[in-house]
Formats: structure tokens, sequence, C-alpha cells
């Protein structure tokens, strides 16, 4: 999900918006959408994709940072992309196969 930057207490944020559900078939590409729609002098400097898994725990998929691009962790290596480039109020991926 989409984190927007810390804000002084008292500022107004963003929503993120994001899909309920997502339908996927096995074997082709699927986008999994994350849209933030920031306030006035808001930036989105980070997104974080986790795997929610057994028992709660949650497994980092991918972060795509402003500054410091994209990592995808194993297994996950060359099956997520991003899926628009510039400014990160769009952090949708695409999980291939």
């Amino acid at each position: 999900a989409a984190v927007p930057a810390r804000l002084p207490a008292g500022c107004r944020s963003g929503a993120v918006e994001v899909e309920r559900s997502v339908t996927a078939v096995l074997g082709q590409d699927v986008v999994l959408p994350c849209r933030y729609r920031a306030q006035e002098q808001e930036q989105v400097v980070q997104v974080t994709w986790l795997k929610r898994g057994p028992a709660g725990r949650s497994v980092e998929v991918a972060v795509l940072n402003r500054q410091h691009g994209e990592h995808v962790k194993e297994p996950y290596v060359g099956r997520v992309l991003r899926r628009a480039s510039g400014a990160l109020e769009d952090g949708a991926i695409v999980l291939r196969n």
C-alpha cells in the first residue's frame, strides 16, 4: 500500500485507493492497483507491497522508492514490475504469470 510522507500533527492527508478484490487467471499477468490521492504539498516517497501469509504474517514483495528505485524480493524477482513510471502516487504493480 502507498504510505504518504509523515505530516505534522493536525495536517490532513490524502487517501489510498485500492481494489477490494482483484481476480487473476492462473498463468496470466495481473495488475494490483494502488493509487494515493495526495493533498496539496504531499509527495509519496515510498510504496511497499506485502503478501499476507499464514497466521497473518506479512512477507515483503516489493518496495518502490522515489530516490532509490525499485527493489523486488525473492521469489518475486522477474515477476513484479511497476505498472507506470513517474510519481509514486500510482504505486500499482504487475504480477507476471
